[in-house]
């Protein structure tokens, strides 16, 4: 598995209310997506063609069959894949106001309870690249315990290890401090870490992004991009930064665009076989294929439905 990507977290479904300007008390009518930060990257991984396995857990219901089924149509591997029979598969119910506000539910169920001693330890030997994904793994539960079981011993074995701390405010409204000091800890074990712009600013504390990324290197992370958006991503290596540009495009829905950043930026890491000595030069080319990726992703609705293959990415 020396080319293949082990992504660590959560997978669970997402029911969009399709009324618009509806609380959750009102809405009638719901859809059904499979989410979570890591599958999606998981995703965009396997769509380019790449080799990426999930590890995680659902309930062994039909929601949790749902999700197997859908990384499996997506070509992820569900090897590693748990289900539990004295969970239910986690759920997360959003409806969306005129004003943009967002009405939400979280009803956590088996992703949070992902034990050690399920996993064989030899799983991680076989993997080089490990990806983090923690929009509920820091949040109380077995699986932070896991998680950060998993993550050093990913430090350990010497494997490149890739963190988004993917914060979410409906999950940790008036816990931030929490959520701060825990993403902390994983970036200091991290070599790649990826950052919206507002999640640099809230774990930092630190508006200017220089200084900002400045201080997260002196934790111990080497690679670090943070995304801007339409104005591309801010890129460093603790020696150079640069801010590369992304394509112009009509967008038309955001969701997944950072996650198949990662995906893309990880895909093209997986082809590379020594990943400690990649110069800027490189990391620029990574990036702007990430940026792609990210960016078609945003005309289309639909995180891992919007996702493009190869041949698509190269022809823009």
């Amino acid at each position: 598995m020396t080319h293949s990507i082990l992504c660590v977290g959560e997978l669970l479904i997402d029911f969009f209310c399709t009324e618009r300007n509806v609380n959750l008390q009102q809405g009638q009518n719901f859809i059904k997506h499979a989410g979570g930060a890591p599958a999606n990257v998981c995703a965009a991984i396997a769509k380019l063609g790449g080799h990426a396995y999930f590890l995680g857990k659902v309930g062994a219901d039909p929601f949790g069959e749902f999700l197997e089924n859908t990384l499996n149509t997506m070509d992820v591997h569900t090897k590693f894949l748990f289900k539990d029979r004295n969970y239910p598969t986690t759920l997360a119910f959003v409806s969306l106001q005129e004003n943009g506000q967002r009405d939400f539910i979280f009803n956590r169920g088996a992703d949070a309870h992902l034990r050690m001693d399920e996993i064989s330890i030899d799983l991680l030997d076989s993997f080089n690249i490990i990806h983090f994904g923690s929009a509920t793994a820091l949040l109380p539960g077995r699986l932070q315990q896991t998680y950060f079981e998993l993550l050093a011993l990913a430090k350990r074995n010497s494997s490149f290890i890739s963190f988004d701390p993917n914060f979410r405010s409906d999950l940790w409204n008036g816990q931030e401090e929490t959520f701060i000091d825990l993403s902390l800890k994983c970036i200091a074990k991290s070599n790649f870490i990826k950052l919206s712009d507002e999640e640099l600013v809230i774990i930092t504390g630190e508006q200017d992004i220089q200084k900002a990324v400045s201080s997260l290197h002196l934790l111990g992370a080497r690679y670090i991009a943070v995304t801007l958006g339409e104005k591309g991503t801010y890129f460093s290596d603790n020696k150079k930064s640069l801010v590369v540009p992304s394509i112009p495009i009509k967008a038309v829905d955001t969701t997944g665009a950072g996650d198949a950043f990662v995906g893309a930026v990880l895909y093209q890491l997986s082809k590379i076989k020594s990943l400690h000595e990649l110069s800027f030069e490189d990391w620029l080319s990574i990036i702007t294929f990430g940026n792609k990726v990210g960016a078609i992703v945003c005309e289309k609705i639909g995180a891992m439905e919007a996702l493009p293959d190869l041949e698509k990415v190269e022809s823009r």
